[in-house]
């Protein structure tokens, strides 16, 4: 059945006098690159069509190509338009294209769209590392490599300071934009090293945190990371991870007993706008131009939940709220310096995240920055 529908597709979408190889244009020059899952695979470059496996892949092709973004762009998931919808509107209003940029849906961890992808003939295909188990056991990509569309795989999500930079440095290769990837890497070691540099100076004592993941997305209690993604971001904003302790695997759940005998004294929730996916839901509307009133009153409702029942951090009121979209995407930075703005306020009184931030947005997107990033009890009660 889906060798028929692959039959009909590529009929429809090609002419029959002529090949995807033939289709390229002079400008380019097939390439070898290695991908995040260490696949060797040959693409045209610089691509020219670029479908999008998860949606949020904008946020680094925009680094890249920033005076138009969706120049290169043939389609994409659906996934940033109801997982970060005030980012979507920013890009919808700087480019009101995209509202037409076929879109499908699809998830994280699930198989490509392969119809789609047939039918608007990319140069490449980019996909999570987690996809790649779905799509092997399928044969998606060898299907997709016999019509000469080849599939590279890249990480932000679960090894993030890993695999952030080589795929940063990969999509600037087949982009042709090496120079600007160079950039990015250089403004993101710049912005850590304000971190890590003060901490390896000075060695504070690293408060116990526990980060509550998607809170308000589902009812749980208590989804959170372990020593990967948020965990290591913990560690490297100069806390201990709780879940690096008792979670094997990067994302997993504790259950109340074990949060409240581990008695943190620091709770970061990881939110954003699930309008879309929770309607009226507990979480927080996190993101760009998120009104700082209404943060702060539902991140409120968070030191209610039985799980905290008198942990140190439900005492002294240190609850903070972060964008939970740092955990997949180039912009971890970020998250790192405003962890370490909660869990060492004096060593880092002069770091301004919002700050970092908006030079990023100046120099690499082209989109204007605006706050809404974070929240923190602590900080109201200041």
């Amino acid at each position: 059945m889906l060798r028929a529908i692959i039959a009909t597709l590529v009929l429809m979408a090609l002419d029959p006098a002529m090949t995807f190889a033939e289709e390229q244009s002079s400008a380019q020059t097939p390439i070898t690159v290695t991908d995040i899952a260490g696949r060797q695979v040959t693409v045209n470059a610089p691509v020219k069509r670029i479908l999008l496996g998860e949606g949020r892949q904008l946020y680094l092709i925009a680094s890249l190509e920033t005076e138009d973004p969706l120049a290169r762009i043939v389609a994409w998931r659906n996934d940033l338009i109801e997982a970060d919808p005030a980012t979507y509107a920013q890009y919808l209003q700087a480019f009101p294209r995209l509202a037409t940029l076929p879109a499908f849906v699809g998830k994280e961890n699930g198989l490509i769209d392969i119809e789609s992808t047939i039918v608007q003939k990319p140069d490449v295909v980019l996909l999570n590392l987690e996809a790649m188990s779905a799509n092997e056991d399928v044969k998606y990509i060898e299907k997709l490599a016999e019509l000469k569309i080849p599939v590279l795989y890249i990480d932000f999500r679960h090894y993030p300071l890993k695999n952030t930079e080589p795929t940063i440095r990969l999509l600037g290769k087949i982009m042709g934009r090496e120079n600007r990837a160079e950039e990015i890497i250089a403004f993101r070691h710049q912005a850590m090293a304000r971190v890590t540099d003060v901490l390896a100076r000075v060695e504070p004592q690293r408060p116990r945190v526990f980060v509550e993941r998607i809170g308000g997305y589902a009812d749980d209690c208590c989804l959170s990371f372990g020593a990967e993604n948020f965990g290591k971001y913990v560690e490297l904003a100069g806390g201990h991870n709780i879940g690096s302790d008792l979670l094997p695997s990067t994302f997993g759940q504790l259950n109340p007993e074990q949060v409240i005998a581990a008695d943190p004294e620091q709770v970061v929730v990881t939110s954003a706008d699930w309008e879309a996916y929770v309607p009226g839901g507990k979480w927080i509307p996190l993101g760009p131009g998120a009104d700082p009133k209404v943060t702060l009153k539902k991140l409120e409702w968070f030191t209610t939940r039985s799980a905290y029942t008198g942990i140190a951090a439900q005492k002294t009121r240190n609850f903070h709220g972060i964008w939970h979209q740092f955990y997949n995407s180039p912009y971890e930075f970020i998250a790192v310096q405003q962890l370490a703005k909660w869990f060492h306020p004096d060593l880092f009184a002069d770091l301004d995240p919002d700050a970092t931030f908006a030079e990023y947005h100046r120099r690499f997107l082209p989109i204007p920055y605006r706050p809404g990033y974070a929240v923190s009890l602590s900080d109201s009660a200041n």
